[in-house]
């Protein structure tokens, strides 16, 4: 076992799934059913139309599909409990008994977390990093479900508007240190607790390269990392291309973080990240 993944527990659990983390790294199929999402908005928003990506996804490579009914890209308008929960339900109710793999729901709200667990999702991706009273930890421990606890600056209406750090690393570390002792002891199991950096959630440019640049300082805490980099507005300022042309730098990112040990990697397009990710696989364990 190399140095990064010392401190990397062997599995993640959610409800009925153990996933272990070390075997592979895990690919997480982002699916948004929404109308405004910066990457796909709008394009999945029929129910059908998402099951069917959702399906596409997995036989491309997918080891979890997430879905999203609110868009958290800059400056997004949140959207009410209801309507979040209607959009997710139209195709959760789909998919849910045509996969056997685990489904995360990216929500930050209890109440949506509480009835998307109960219709059989597996995972909760929290933005906000069990932020406030914990009632969404609550909601998560009684169901024996993941958790993803991400860092984010401010709000999505916010958080591009010049953020500062002083040492983005240490800063983004504390934070997620913090966040995980308290779901911890709001019940939430600690095998089923891995932390996201938040790449281009109230972060510079220079601030996304730090984080995965120094991507290993993340293994102190002890949990599972997950990175986002997927079509990020990083990659087009670096590459200086529009969203759709973003892949190739996606892919880059990817590798860059699977090589520090990242266990799960959130992407859009699935098959070139899973064949990217196998092989980069095999390299680590050879």
């Amino acid at each position: 076992m190399d140095a990064m993944t010392q401190q990397t527990p062997l599995h993640f659990r959610c409800r009925d799934h153990l996933l272990n983390v070390q075997e592979k790294t895990w690919i997480v199929g982002v699916l948004n059913v929404t109308p405004d999402s910066f990457s796909d908005g709008g394009r999945f928003l029929a129910p059908e139309a998402a099951a069917d990506r959702a399906m596409r996804m997995v036989e491309e490579g997918a080891d979890i599909v997430e879905l999203g009914g609110e868009s958290t890209r800059p400056g997004a308008v949140p959207v009410s409990v209801d309507e979040e929960i209607r959009r997710i339900l139209l195709v959760l109710r789909d998919l849910r008994p045509r996969l056997t793999i685990p489904v995360a729901v990216d929500t930050y709200k209890p109440e949506v977390a509480r009835v998307v667990l109960e219709e059989g999702a597996d995972i909760i991706n929290d933005v906000y990093g069990v932020r406030g009273e914990g009632r969404l930890a609550a909601v998560v421990a009684e169901r024996r479900a993941g958790l993803v606890i991400m860092h984010m600056k401010g709000t999505p209406q916010d958080m591009q508007i010049e953020p500062l750090y002083h040492d983005v690393v240490g800063e983004v570390s504390d934070f997620l240190a913090d966040r995980v002792a308290f779901a911890e002891q709001m019940g939430v199991d600690p095998q089923s607790i891995m932390i996201d950096p938040g790449l281009g959630f109230g972060k510079r440019s220079q601030d996304n390269l730090a984080l995965l640049r120094h991507l290993g300082a993340f293994h102190r805490l002890g949990k599972p990392i997950m990175v986002g980099p997927s079509r990020k507005s990083l990659v087009g300022e670096v590459l200086h291309l529009p969203v759709e042309q973003r892949q190739y730098g996606t892919a880059a990112c990817v590798a860059a973080a699977v090589l520090q040990g990242a266990a799960f990697v959130r992407v859009h397009e699935v098959r070139p990240c899973a064949q990217l990710v196998r092989m980069l696989d095999v390299i680590r364990r050879a």
